[in-house]
Formats: structure tokens, sequence, C-alpha cells
């Protein structure tokens, strides 16, 4: 328990490392964002390479108090007086989903590279748009990155060791926040601004079967959606239970709620294999032996906190001829974490990082690697990018909401 809260403890308060002033990447912020401590300004104190510079924000008050409490040394007029400035190298956009396209288009035409919140905007079409910019495929291109921390961290990379995604049967998913954090006013029930569960919490449930099936849906089958009964949020779903058919013959049901419990449940995948055969060769030639697995995920989206990985197999060993005939039956049952690489074990072994690091420091970790033109372990490409939109747009479709709305800047 103790190692547990010194972990915690230091994820949320970092040693601070010196800076190399002449390499450090200087990042600026667009908006004075709740979560743009913890996507940048936190991690960033451990990592020797980024220097938080600048912020700017609708309001030069609000971007002012921002900084004196985060220590961040500039305060910029606007947004575009961070794209500017040509001491700035790289920007985190952590502004409302509507914003995205444009500040990401503009950023990218400024030569800057881009962290963008998640999801990285309204509809496919959008990153359709943003994704295939031509100023992307040229020579010291800038770099983009839409910020999926959570896919980042060991735990999530360990989970989907365990699984075979073409046995993939049947996958369960849920992401939740209790009711008395989301209120009415919250940009979550926004539809202007890009609001509903799917968008900010389901999200995170579609990457997860995406990443497990490593492949894309084929169809969405059902959405059920539950929005505010006050006639003024009624475009935005609160919660939603949604089922997808994946190109394995996979079945994946994701839910999301703005409304859950007061208590606060950890999120969660549970998978579900085939039956595989398994190669026994101290079976007599008349005998078989199968396996049902179960891998399940406890926490997989803030798994710097806590998580834990189970894996449940099932094997059978049974008569050939007559498969009802069961010889025997067992379970083996072994419960997993990793909060570094190097606990993960296996060929992650040699990465660095530290149990502490949250898996914001991990991201931030393999997009300056890219930008510095290192081997990123682990990466979100703009084509996954823009197959995670494709999904969300398959559940407002069948959810009788309707798209996003798609912004008109180019």
């Amino acid at each position: 328990m103790i190692s547990t809260l010194y972990r915690i403890i230091t994820a949320f308060g970092p040693p601070t490392v010196e800076k190399d002033n002449g390499s450090a990447l200087k990042f600026g912020i667009l908006g004075a964002a709740q979560i743009a401590p913890m996507t940048l300004i936190t991690p960033a104190k451990s990592h020797p390479e980024v220097i938080v510079q600048a912020v700017a924000a609708r309001d030069r008050s609000r971007a002012e108090a921002f900084a004196k409490k985060h220590g961040v040394p500039e305060v910029k007029d606007s947004y575009q007086d961070i794209l500017d400035d040509p001491n700035i190298d790289a920007v985190l956009i952590p502004l409302a989903n509507s914003f995205h396209l444009e500040w990401s288009i503009r950023a990218i035409r400024a030569g800057k590279h881009v962290l963008l919140e998640k999801p990285s905007v309204n509809t496919a079409a959008e990153a359709e748009i943003l994704f295939n910019m031509p100023e992307l495929s040229q020579p010291n291109a800038p770099i983009i990155l839409e910020a999926f921390h959570n896919r980042f961290h060991p735990a999530v990379q360990l989970f989907l060791s365990f699984i075979s995604p073409r046995d993939v049967e049947h996958v369960y998913t849920d992401c939740m926040v209790p009711w008395w954090m989301v209120d009415n006013n919250n940009i979550g029930y926004q539809y202007e601004l890009g609001g509903g569960s799917m968008m900010h919490l389901g999200t995170y449930t579609f990457a997860i079967l995406r990443m497990i099936f490593n492949d894309e849906p084929e169809e969405c089958l059902t959405c059920k959606v539950g929005t505010l009964e006050d006639g003024v949020h009624d475009k935005c779903d609160a919660d939603s239970t949604t089922t997808f058919r994946f190109p394995n013959g996979g079945m994946a049901e994701a839910k999301s709620t703005f409304r859950g419990p007061i208590l606060w449940k950890p999120s969660e995948a549970r998978v579900t294999h085939r039956e595989v055969f398994v190669e026994d060769k101290s079976l007599p030639a008349t005998q078989e032996k199968v396996r049902v697995r179960k891998v399940t995920i406890h926490g997989f989206l803030n798994a710097f906190i806590w998580h834990r990985i189970d894996v449940e197999d099932s094997y059978i060993v049974r008569n050939k001829e007559n498969p009802q005939q069961i010889l025997k039956k067992w379970v083996e049952s072994k419960s997993h974490k990793a909060y570094s690489y190097k606990e993960a074990g296996g060929k992650w072994a040699n990465l660095p990082g530290e149990d502490w690091w949250m898996s914001y420091r991990w991201q931030l970790e393999e997009f300056v690697n890219r930008i510095k033109g290192r081997q990123a372990a682990f990466w979100i490409s703009g084509q996954d990018s823009i197959n995670q939109m494709k999904m969300v747009d398959m559940a407002y479709e069948k959810s009788g909401l309707g798209l996003r709305k798609t912004g008109s800047f180019r």
C-alpha cells in the first residue's frame, strides 16, 4: 500500500529534471483547459527535452492565472500569437472538439508539431481533411498525434499480448464517470462543441475494441442512447450502449455514461476467445485438448493509478470421436500488472521509463521521440485516427442522433 501511494503521489508530483535549452522542444498551449496540466505540464517536468513555454486563452486574464498557477513563463494574447512565435516548436491543443480541426490545420501550416486531445476531430470527414493535409507528406513535415494517452501505457500493451485477435469471439467494454462530475453545462452536453458521451468516453472503449480485434468494425449493429430530458441537450448522448460486428465474426459491446453511480468504477474490457485446439503430445491419439481463454483488464483508461489484468484459461480433454465425452477439465488463472515496460517484461523489458510515469508521460516520450527522429515504440497513425472517427460516426448514425457537426474551416 505504501509503495502504491508513493507511486501515485510521484506521478502527480514528479521530480523536475534539468532542461537543455539548446535542444529541448518548446511547447505552447492553446487554451487554459483543465486537462492541459495532466496531458503536458505534469509529464513535461520529468522530460529533459520538453519545456512548456507559453499559453494563450480567449480571455487573457484566464491565461495569466493559468500561467501563474502552473509556472508557464509566457502568456500570449491569442492562439495565433503562439503559432506565429518562431521559438515555439510544438503545441498542445486541448480545446473543445469543434475547434480541433481549425487550430490543428493552422498549427501544421505554421510548421508546429501538434499534440491533439482526443477525439481528434468531430467526424470522419474532418479526420480525412486533417490527416491527409499535403503539408504532412512533405520532407521534415510536422508531427501530429491524437492524444489517446492510455494506449501508450505498459498495462494496455501487456493486456493485448494475451489476446489472439483472430480468435476473439466477444468483447465487453465500459467506461463511466459519476453523475455528479458532469453537470448540464459541461461541454460533453454541448452539441455545437462536439458533445456526447461517445465522443468523450466512448472513444476510449471504441479504441480498445479496435486494438483487441486489430481490425476495423464491419457494422454498428445497435446503438441505444439516453439524453437529458430538458429539451436543450437532446442531441448529445448522456449514455450509450453500442454493439459492433468485426470481420472475424466477433461481436463487441461498448458502454459509456456521464450518469454513472456516485462511486467511480474503473473502466473495463473483457475478452472471450473461441475454443482453440492445444497441441499436447502426451495425450493418446484418440484424445484432444482445447482451451477457451478469457482476458480482462480492469482500469484500462487510468492504468497508471491502478489496474489488474486477469487471464483465465479453461481447458478440456475430450474424446475425438465423441467430443461430448469430457475426460478432464480444469481452469488456470493468473493476474498481472505492469506499471513500467520493465515490469511488463518480454520484448519491452529494455524500454526506458519509471513505474510512476503517467500514461501521459509515456505518450509524451513517444511524441518527442518521433519529433526527434528516433524510433517510437508505439504510435497512433493518421489513418488510425481516421478509422477511429469512422467507428464513432457509425455509432452516431445508428443512434438516431446523427453525426457531430462537421466544421467548415479548410
